[in-house]
């Protein structure tokens, strides 16, 4: 009996191996959105426009995470309205952790600048 929940247990092991890296990667590219919006001032720098098309490109990051980098990185003053539908589904969704669902939201809402609220809660989740 303790040997076939010895294999059992091994067996398993691979997969907390092969799903772990990418909710890392998740919670790194989340810093980094956090990052990029804390310190928007009207659109992304060049420098910063690089990572955020790192991240949306990286198809380790979850889908919803690839579509915030893709509406910050395009956003000028505001993101457009194609991109805000996008972060009101993923602010809504249950599928998207909930560091994720609140950078959609406040991603919603940005003009310009965050607010100060806004900056506070970007702050705490970089």
């Amino acid at each position: 009996m303790n040997r076939t929940l010895i294999t059992l247990i091994l067996a398993a092991l691979p997969l907390g191996a092969v799903t772990t890296p990418a909710l890392a990667d998740d919670a790194a590219a989340v810093k980094v959105l956090a990052g990029v919006m804390a310190g928007l001032n009207h659109f992304p720098s060049a420098e910063e426009k690089e990572q955020l098309s790192g991240i949306a490109g990286d198809m380790d990051n979850s889908e919803a995470v690839r579509t915030i980098a893709l509406a910050l990185r395009d956003m000028q003053h505001s993101v457009a309205p194609a991109a805000k539908d996008k972060l009101v589904a993923i602010a809504a969704s249950d599928e998207a952790s909930a560091e994720v669902r609140q950078l959609a939201d406040i991603l919603v809402d940005l003009n310009h600048v965050p607010s100060a609220e806004a900056k506070a809660q970007l702050e705490a989740l970089q």
